[in-house]
């Protein structure tokens, strides 16, 4: 077994946490896994992954290695893909990431007429609603709301969106339009959990001030489609982003309301590691995506 098929064993073993998962991962069988790891330990002439009847764990040594296999990798990769002409020409696998509802409804639509126009090229989106390590997952492309870029990344902004408060109409010809937060307080409120747990207050601006204004939700879902469906029935007001709304808002299904104490709006940005070289895929990927969002109305700045 050569070295650098050894670093993906490794890296495999680590990165599952175990080596049965790590064979799975590679298609192999687990004591050939064992047999890479142990030959590749007693080579090195030092324990990279403590073990126990429960668990595996990297040594100190192990995680210096770990880094230095994921960068020697990359490197290998770099140069098969530059001498196979892909900075020149969009090719091989792409990896990207956005939230789930935002990818369904914005990010989605555009992957395949991109597959469209370039051909050579071969997509994976993994939309999920957590902050994915483009480095650990292998993603080549994020799109992002919020400040959530970290050093060594490019960010491309796209557009914005803001936190609203919504309702039907019919149920604010019932019970009243809300003039000030406060009167959030006694108000009828379906709210979406955040990462499981439920949300006690609801933050507003009030000229350079923050407001907390707490809410007593009585009904909580853990989807934010869910809130949305319950506020479009007329059962209540709930919060939400604005992109996740702008659908319903133009068919005069639900209305925004206290727009004047609405906080600052979050961007969006579209997320690639710098390099001094990007691949064709990456760069055309990202222009094509960035053009497409930023034409769209629902995620720009309010005239």
């Amino acid at each position: 077994m050569d070295r650098f098929h050894e670093m993906q064993v490794f890296m495999a073993v680590a990165e599952e946490e175990g080596f049965a998962a790590a064979a799975r991962r590679l298609n192999t069988s687990p004591p050939s896994v064992t047999r890479a790891i142990a030959a590749m330990e007693q080579r090195i002439g030092t324990q990279l992954l403590a073990r126990t009847t429960r668990s595996l764990h990297l040594t100190e040594a192990g995680q210096r290695y770990l880094e230095d296999c994921r960068r020697i990798l990359a490197e290998l990769d770099e140069a098969e893909e530059a001498a196979a002409g892909s900075y020149s020409i969009p090719c091989g696998h792409l990896t990207v990431t956005a939230p789930v509802l935002f990818g369904e409804l914005y990010v989605a639509p555009v992957l395949g007429e991109y597959l469209n126009r370039f051909p050579q090229v071969n997509l994976n989106a993994l939309l999920v609603d957590r902050v994915v390590s483009m480095v650990d997952e292998g993603v080549d492309v994020a799109v992002r709301i919020g400040h959530l870029h970290e050093p060594g990344q490019q960010a491309t902004h796209v557009g914005e969106v803001r936190r609203v408060v919504c309702a039907a109409p019919a149920f604010l010809d019932q019970y009243g339009r809300p003039e000030h937060p406060g009167q959030l307080r006694e108000a009828r409120i379906v709210t979406p959990s955040s990462a499981g747990q439920s949300v006690s207050e609801w933050v507003f601006s009030q000229g350079d001030q923050q407001l907390k204004v707490p809410i007593q939700p009585r009904l909580v879902v853990s989807a934010n489609n869910a809130a949305i469906n319950l506020a479009r029935l007329g059962w209540g007001m709930t919060r939400v982003l604005s992109y996740q709304v702008a659908a319903a808002v133009a068919a005069g299904e639900l209305e925004i309301v206290l727009e004047a104490f609405e906080p600052a709006p979050l961007p969006i940005q579209v997320l690639y590691q710098k390099s001094h070289r990007i691949p064709a895929k990456i760069s055309t990927f990202v222009e094509f995506l960035s053009q497409r969002l930023g034409q769209d109305a629902a995620l720009q700045r309010r005239g």
